[in-house]
């Protein structure tokens, strides 16, 4: 008896009758839909859970840091003491489950999307840094129009009973993450949803740099030794995310601002994340606090960013090189 394969190779179509443009269709879907881009996409979203966990009291501090403008205590230890004094021991991992699980979905979608693509542009030959950082605005794109409405409940969430000197700061009360999406969606609209998409989206830059900058040192590096070692893979994620960090900081204050979206602020425009809102932000702070003002929580940003960074690298690489090798398969060297 025939098996079911004869079956199915009768009914197919010849190699040689398929026209070129289904031939590109076919092996365009076979790049996105890889199983090396998957493998990717989980090592990177695993990596990024276990950097924020190490490192999430440092993420505590940079977003009241960010959004408490009244704060008096200026650096991350001060200001982690304070938390702890105020709120409790635990307080400086408030919020960590929607955070994780926002950086969970975010980080499989950013590196899907980037490996996918880059599998279908280079196909197996050496990338540059020109094509990284279109691939980096594209996957970044994706992932803000995606995984935003997580976003800007996780950071409702984690301010949440935060005891802030500011007394613009309008209070919220969410039960949990369906919750707090019922409230915003009954209260503000489900466009608030999408509160701080303008900013994010000027912030796929960041990512879009570190990973340029990353695999630009990658190569140069492997040009000299066979592989990278875990402290050479450290070192220049670090410094990679330090770079893209400080380049683009003062949109990110804006962009927290944003998505807590609970200030008394600006009562005469309503549409959150507009580019009105974005240059009002900015001007505000500037007023309030002088130039630097669009550098408070700097320090703290950069201090829990870049080892949450570097540490999400090293892990991501380790994991995916790991999978490879365990599975038989051969690590793809599109660098």
């Amino acid at each position: 008896m025939a098996g079911p394969g004869a079956a199915a190779g009768s009914a197919a179509i010849p190699a040689g009758s398929a026209s070129q443009p289904e031939r590109a269709a076919a092996a365009a879907m076979s790049s996105v839909a890889s199983y090396e881009s998957l493998v990717h996409a989980v090592s990177g979203a695993l990596g990024s859970v276990t950097a924020m966990t190490v490192f999430f009291p440092l993420d505590t501090a940079r977003l009241r840091l960010q959004v408490d403008e009244k704060r008096k205590s200026k650096t991350t230890p001060a200001v982690l003491l304070e938390i702890i004094k105020e709120e409790g021991l635990l307080a400086p991992y408030r919020g960590w489950f929607p955070v994780i699980s926002s950086l969970c979905c975010s980080n499989f979608v950013y590196f899907y999307t980037f490996n996918s693509l880059k599998a279908l542009w280079v196909k197996g030959q050496h990338s540059t840094t020109g094509k990284d950082l279109v691939l980096g605005v594209v996957a970044g794109v994706a992932n803000v129009l995606l995984t935003t409405p997580l976003w800007v409940v996780n950071t409702r969430l984690k301010l949440q009973g935060a005891k802030f000197r500011n007394e613009d700061i309008v209070p919220t009360n969410y039960k949990g993450i369906i919750d707090a999406f019922h409230q915003i969606i009954r209260d503000e609209g489900v466009l608030a949803l999408w509160n701080g998409t303008f900013p994010s989206l000027l912030l796929v830059f960041n990512p879009a740099i570190q990973f340029m900058f990353y695999e630009g040192f990658k190569r140069k590096l492997l040009k000299r030794q066979v592989e990278l070692t875990s402290l050479d893979v450290f070192v220049i994620g670090a410094i990679a995310k330090a770079v893209a960090t400080t380049l683009t900081y003062p949109l990110q204050t804006v962009q927290s601002i944003l998505r807590f979206g609970r200030h008394r602020l600006n009562p005469e425009n309503r549409t959150l994340g507009s580019l009105k809102n974005v240059f009002y932000l900015l001007r505000e702070r500037v007023r309030r606090f002088g130039l630097m003002g669009l550098y408070k929580g700097l320090e703290a940003k950069l201090l829990q960013t870049v080892l949450t960074a570097a540490l999400m690298i090293l892990v991501y690489e380790k994991l995916t090189a790991a999978t490879f090798t365990v599975m038989g398969l051969k690590h793809s060297r599109r660098h």
